[in-house]
């Protein structure tokens, strides 16, 4: 390569670091995008055929110094055939100060729960949107045993892959300037069957998923 043209390589690749630079400190100084939405608290407390059981969990200071939640919800909702599920909701507002979704494969064994049978099962919302995967697992401790249900959601999307939604978070934040969302979470005793565990938990995932882009932005 010749002087001249190992000059302009050298002024180009200047110049592409140069509007790198440019665009990374404009995107820095807008800041994250914020899209409006109501809080948890106000999910309903009739979801189709489920009804609030008891008063909204709130975790103790440690807790939730962990979760580092903006928002959450841990609530129990009951059938008219006294089977009972947990809705759990952690929504952050921002994934780019650290704080981000708290898988259950950290923090259920950390407290004394075993997780097996993983599988991933596929979610049909009831108002007819598009299925979507979720994580499926018996969970134990002692002998009582769960059956659990969780999936990431977030700017228009739902998916049981950890990997994938940290993907989608960093795709999303360069592109739409927002990287906020949540893990949803629904856990339900195991009194007769997996199978019948899994029909409880998956109907009242069916059942809130339509609800949650009001609480978790599309």
């Amino acid at each position: 390569m010749n002087n001249k043209g190992k000059q302009w390589r050298f002024w180009g690749l200047l110049g592409v670091l140069t509007l790198s630079g440019a665009f990374v400190n404009t995107w820095e100084r807008r800041g994250e995008a914020h899209a409006p939405r109501r809080v948890l608290k106000e999910l309903p407390a009739e979801i189709g055929t489920w009804r609030q059981t008891g008063a909204d969990e709130r975790f103790d200071a440690e807790t939730e110094k962990v979760l580092r939640a903006d928002d959450y919800l841990s609530r129990s909702y009951v059938l008219p055939n006294n089977h009972v599920a947990s809705l759990y909701v952690g929504y952050y507002a921002t994934q780019r100060n650290g704080a981000t979704y708290h898988s259950p494969l950290n923090c259920l064994p950390g407290s004394g729960w075993n997780m097996m049978a993983a599988e991933t099962v596929k979610v049909n919302p009831v108002d007819g949107a598009p299925t979507f995967e979720a994580n499926r697992y018996i969970i134990q401790k002692g002998d009582y045993r769960q059956l659990l249900v969780y999936w990431y959601q977030g700017r228009g999307r739902s998916v049981a892959s950890e990997y994938w939604g940290k993907v989608y978070t960093v795709v999303d934040s360069a592109r739409r300037r927002r990287s906020d969302g949540a893990m949803v979470r629904v856990m339900t005793p195991i009194t007769s069957s997996d199978s019948a565990a899994l029909d409880t938990a998956l109907d009242l995932a069916a059942q809130v998923a339509p609800l949650l882009p009001e609480y978790v932005p599309n």
